[in-house]
């Protein structure tokens, strides 16, 4: 009996230390993970404040661009055509098969140009870029549209769709071009050139 009853308690004590042993084990690791935890919090909170410098950074460079471009007068070439093609297929999946820039015609002697001109299957768009844009723009920009096929009467039998560029626009100008049907493109938050009015003309 006596043999048994230490034999109890020895397993009691074993099973005693090995609680310990393994509750001492489990706050260590839930330390260590504590740890880890914290690590990639500070972590995460440098690379957070690292990319926001680097985002605070390329807005200033699209800034400074932007300004330079409008001096020289080098919109179209500068920041409107190297942003077309990805635009085009971004809203209107429109996989670019021509394009072209300061698109001139002459048709009995009288001179017809446009900025810019893409196409695609079954859609012409036709691009026109001022550096300060206002809303009598907007009527001279239609206007012009009218008489595009007259001069490119290749694209007759595709839609046209109008889009008036800038560096940026005045809310005012957008929600104008939007009851005209014209699309504007210019930066978005000064971090890339967008279509900035496609949700509301096609609601």
């Amino acid at each position: 009996l006596r043999r048994l009853e230490r034999e109890m308690q020895e397993f009691k004590d074993e099973m005693r230390r090995y609680r310990q042993k393994e509750e001492k084990d489990r706050k260590a690791l839930h330390s260590e993970m504590q740890e880890f935890k914290d690590e990639m919090r500070e972590f995460k909170e440098k690379m957070d404040k690292l990319w926001e410098r680097q985002d605070e950074e390329n807005r200033r460079k699209n800034k400074e661009w932007s300004n330079l471009a409008k001096k020289m007068g080098t919109i179209v070439e500068d920041l409107i055509a190297p942003a077309l093609r990805p635009v085009l297929k971004k809203y209107f999946n429109c996989e670019v098969t021509m394009e072209g820039q300061r698109m001139f015609r002459r048709k009995r002697g009288e001179d017809f140009e446009i900025d810019a001109i893409a196409a695609c299957s079954g859609k012409v768009f036709m691009i026109e870029v001022r550096a300060t844009p206002r809303s009598n723009d907007i009527k001279e920009i239609l206007g012009k549209s009218e008489r595009f096929f007259e001069f490119f009467p290749e694209y007759k039998k595709k839609e046209l769709i109008v889009i008036f560029g800038s560096i940026t626009f005045p809310e005012n100008i957008i929600k104008h071009a939007t009851r005209k049907g014209v699309y504007v493109m210019g930066w978005r938050e000064w971090e890339y050139m967008d279509i900035l009015n496609f949700d509301e003309i096609n609601k």
